[in-house]
């Protein structure tokens, strides 16, 4: 293939590559709202219900770290890693019509709590070999020495926020 045609192929493709991408959406959604269906049973039945939705999060993985080696120790320190994990708490939001005691009318009582991003690190296991690394003294041999584990504690990380309201309709 010529240096023209194959310019020419390259010079289309990056333009039908710049036109998918630029179809595409630039940033995935981290939540799905989830609306509740209720105006077919308030107007069969002629009364106000509670609007209610909410949020269900997405999981997003991480990346794991990679192995920390530390020096005189055979394997690495952190031997099955911790996994970040991103994702965010459901949010909840609910409306009701609530009648007035004096005078004609509604007013409206609302709970709204959004989606609170969530930080978490999967459990995680640190294991030491009972095997010291060649010591020089005793010809290059390694020494003997106690077995040594430690789990690595989850974690989780959160700030939830919340909203109460009353007002008119």
């Amino acid at each position: 293939m010529k240096s023209t045609t194959r310019t020419l192929a390259a010079a289309v493709l990056t333009g039908v590559a710049a036109a998918v991408g630029a179809a595409a959406p630039a940033v995935a959604a981290d939540t799905v709202p989830v609306p509740v269906p209720l105006d077919g049973v308030e107007k069969s039945l002629n009364v106000n219900l509670p609007k209610v939705g909410g949020e269900l999060p997405l999981l997003m993985p991480g990346v794991p770290e990679g192995p920390r080696y530390v020096e005189g120790q055979m394997i690495p320190s952190s031997a099955l890693p911790q996994v970040p994990l991103g994702a965010a708490l459901p949010g909840l939001s609910a409306e009701t019509p609530l009648p007035q005691v004096v005078g004609k009318g509604f007013d409206e009582a609302s709970v709204k709590v959004p989606a609170a991003d969530l930080r978490t690190l999967t459990p995680g296991l640190s294991v030491e070999t009972p095997l010291t690394a060649p010591n020089p003294e005793v010809f290059g041999l390694p020494m003997l020495r106690e077995p040594q584990a430690a789990v690595l504690t989850p974690l989780l990380q959160t700030a939830p926020t919340g909203a109460l309201g009353l007002g008119s309709l």
